[in-house]
């Protein structure tokens, strides 16, 4: 009869050394500053030093960035520094506000997000308008929308979706921190970063009244 085994607790990682967690940190602060995008885990772990983890490196950097002017902010699977944004008030008045989408991309836009894959037919039935080609052309420029395969139909139409440049521009961690249906419909969706700023009026020739909630509703259940 074999004697059971006494299980062996796994080792535990060393914490790494004030003057090793120091180097980490300027490492992680001078590569996530100089990217143009947000920098993923996988990335920031290559040029750590050995023991530190990016997600260690990451807590550390955002506890330090506390209270300061930007801060560091996780966002579409990656991290990026952020203005703070209880200064959004002060810098619009400094800054130079980026050109807004129109109101019928902005519309485009919203639908895809919450009802992709989806494909152009899919946009208008619930717009209750046509949507122009240069429309979904603008959003495929930004980056903002991509394909996703066809629908296996007759003519197999493209399916689009969102791109994590969509997630980068809305700061959002993933498409699960989107304001609930519900809570747009009822006016309870807290605002998101980057929709704060009305947007432009100017709209374009296909605009059309906005679709009613029972049409969106029907589509969303397709």
């Amino acid at each position: 009869m074999e004697e059971p085994t006494e299980a062996v607790a796994p080792a535990e990682t060393p914490t790494p050394d004030e003057a090793t967690m120091a180097q980490a940190l300027r490492i992680a602060e001078a590569v996530i500053f100089a990217a143009d995008r947000p920098v993923s885990p996988q990335t920031l772990a290559t040029v750590l030093p050995e023991g530190v983890s990016a997600t260690m490196a990451c807590a550390a950097l955002a506890e330090a960035y506390q209270g300061r002017g930007v801060v560091l902010t996780e966002i579409g699977g990656g991290y990026a520094f952020r203005t703070a944004t209880d200064l959004a008030p002060r810098l619009t008045k400094v800054v130079e506000s980026p050109r807004r989408l129109p109101r019928a991309a902005m519309e485009a836009l919203a639908i895809i997000a919450y009802h992709q894959p989806c494909t152009r037919g899919d946009v208008e039935e619930i717009r209750g308008a046509t949507l122009a080609q240069t429309t979904l052309e603008s959003l495929l420029e930004l980056g903002l929308v991509a394909p996703r395969g066809r629908r296996e139909v007759p003519g197999r139409p493209t399916l689009w979706g969102t791109t994590p440049k969509f997630l980068e521009q809305f700061s959002l961690k993933s498409l699960a921190d989107l304001p609930r249906k519900e809570e747009l419909v009822t006016g309870d969706a807290p605002p998101l970063p980057g929709l704060n700023a009305p947007i432009s009026t100017a709209d374009e020739a296909e605009e059309a009244p906005a679709p009613t909630p029972e049409a969106a509703e029907e589509a969303s259940q397709r």
